[in-house]
């Protein structure tokens, strides 16, 4: 495999597990040192570590609550203090509230507004922060979903709202970062094989599947590989970018 990432720092936050362990392994196996954030996951995030550094590979692990932004500049502060340097972030933690219509008369109201805390302020914040410290040359890959661009199925406005927004706003950041020649993308994964969505992954009915060209749904390598295309030097002209990685769901 290319070490493409060699002398590289990448920053995966939610990196203890599914995709954000996936994406950390797949730019690990490219050359580059890694740091990764969790929330509760300590045993998870250890053990993510020290797989990474079987590799040959710098790594850390960094307990960090994107539902709070005033986490984000210590998050940061913390990988340039370790690694001297932040050349890629993958803005991949978020979480998943589904299943109720914003008529419910029991709406989970509290866990919803922490999915918008955490989907989009959080990002906000550690893209901000990161902002001043990546290299010139630098990558953020933030990590989206199908439903922020289309909702074949009731029962997850706010958090297909949640990944509509960051694709603006990622938009706005590349176009902010451009100068410097840092570019900014959207991995759109449909539904992925992870424990956010274990309720709904293996028991698909016939016609969601049927949304999809390409009748399975994602494996985490298929995702991680594509945020690393994003992240690596082939991709250098390419920002403000939304990459679907959803067997056609889109079409």
């Amino acid at each position: 495999m290319s070490m493409e990432f060699k002398g590289k720092v990448a920053l995966v936050t939610g990196g203890s597990r599914g995709l954000g362990a996936t994406t950390a392994a797949a730019l690990a196996a490219r050359g580059a040192d890694i740091a990764i954030s969790y929330v509760a996951s300590a045993d998870k995030a250890e053990a993510v570590v020290r797989t990474l550094e079987e590799t040959g590979v710098r790594a850390i692990a960094i307990r960090s609550d994107q539902a709070d932004p005033s986490a984000a500049r210590p998050l940061v502060d913390a990988v340039v203090s370790h690694f001297g340097r932040l050349d890629i972030l993958v803005n991949n933690a978020a979480i998943a509230v589904q299943g109720q219509t914003v008529d419910d008369p029991a709406l989970r109201d509290e866990e919803l507004d922490r999915q918008w805390r955490i989907n989009v302020l959080g990002a906000v914040a550690t893209t901000r922060a990161a902002a001043r410290a990546l290299s010139d040359g630098g990558r953020i890959v933030f990590v989206g979903s199908g439903l922020g661009s289309r909702i074949p199925f009731p029962g997850v406005a706010d958090y297909a709202g949640t990944k509509a927004a960051i694709v603006g706003y990622a938009k706005g950041v590349a176009r902010d970062l451009g100068p410097r020649n840092i570019t900014v993308n959207v991995v759109q994964p449909g539904i992925m094989p992870t424990d956010m969505a274990a309720a709904v992954a293996d028991n698909l009915p016939e016609a969601v599947m049927d949304l999809h060209a390409i009748r399975r749904i994602a494996t985490l390598d298929e995702v991680a590989a594509a945020v690393c295309f994003l992240a690596g030097p082939t991709a250098d002209y390419i920002t403000g970018g939304v990459l679907d990685v959803a067997g056609g769901f889109q079409i």
